[in-house]
């Protein structure tokens, strides 16, 4: 059998690139420039061979020298985060989040973004066990006034903006449970503020409720909300608790940090 002339120099390069994440990493867990014999301790590597390393890397500015000696992560991360950040779907960081929710409560759970007056669903978990008929097909359209997501976003907006949708729209309803009146309405979205989720008690679909949670993205704006749709006999307020960490887990997954939001 032939040997495999290229193993010595794949080991190198291996060994090579395991270095450098582990000076990536160490100069990530200071705030501040740090030194080489600073870096060189906290890896582990002979300084000649982090300078080497720590050399190349400000080359290609994934690192930079700061002042003679210290180091610290380049602005090349910053534009490579930017662009994972822009292809970062919300509907791919919310897929497999939205299956282990439908998983737990055998409800149909769906995803659905604001877009003017109306939300749109883009994507949904359910099965045939859910015990309802989809409501929606992904694609499709509600206003924000009958549906718990769509309550969320209004929920955002100031005042102005939700008696100008009320005008806009004329709050038409869809069965008796629609809420109608901008008093009401307005008296709704106090309590989505107040408790940080929503809910449709048949008020788009009679035999239908819902409750929803948003989800935002780095800079905290809420870009979608994740809702749980059961017949009403079906819906458990348990599921609270489930859907909210779930919203929350895929704002996490976005780069949404609470404490880091002025």
């Amino acid at each position: 059998m032939k040997a495999d002339s290229n193993a010595p120099s794949d080991k190198t390069s291996i060994q090579v690139i395991e270095r450098m994440m582990t000076l990536l990493d160490a100069l990530a867990g200071h705030p501040d420039p740090v030194s080489l014999k600073e870096l060189s301790t906290a890896t582990g590597l002979h300084p000649s061979t982090a300078h080497r390393i720590l050399n190349d890397m400000v080359t290609k500015r994934f690192v930079d020298r700061a002042e003679p000696g210290t180091y610290r992560l380049g602005m090349r991360l910053l534009e490579l985060g930017n662009i994972v950040k822009s292809r970062l779907n919300v509907r791919e960081a919310a897929l497999p989040y939205m299956q282990a929710l439908h998983r737990k409560t055998q409800q149909t759970v769906n995803l659905s973004v604001r877009q003017s007056d109306e939300i749109v669903y883009i994507d949904r978990a359910f099965s045939e066990r859910s015990g309802m008929q989809v409501v929606r097909a992904i694609g499709g359209r509600a206003p924000l006034h009958l549906t718990s997501v769509g309550k969320l976003f209004l929920s955002v907006d100031d005042a102005k903006a939700v008696r100008s949708y009320a005008t806009r729209t004329g709050l038409a309803g869809h069965n008796r449970n629609s809420i109608t009146d901008l008093a009401k309405l307005e008296r709704e979205l106090s309590l989505v503020r107040a408790r940080g989720y929503a809910r449709d008690n048949e008020e788009l679909e009679l035999g239908v409720r819902c409750m929803a949670a948003g989800i935002r993205d780095d800079a905290g704006r809420l870009i979608a909300g994740l809702s749980i749709s059961a017949p009403v006999d079906r819906l458990r307020d348990e599921w609270l608790e489930d859907l909210i960490a779930t919203a929350t887990d895929i704002s996490s997954v976005l780069g949404y940090r609470p404490a880091e939001i002025a």
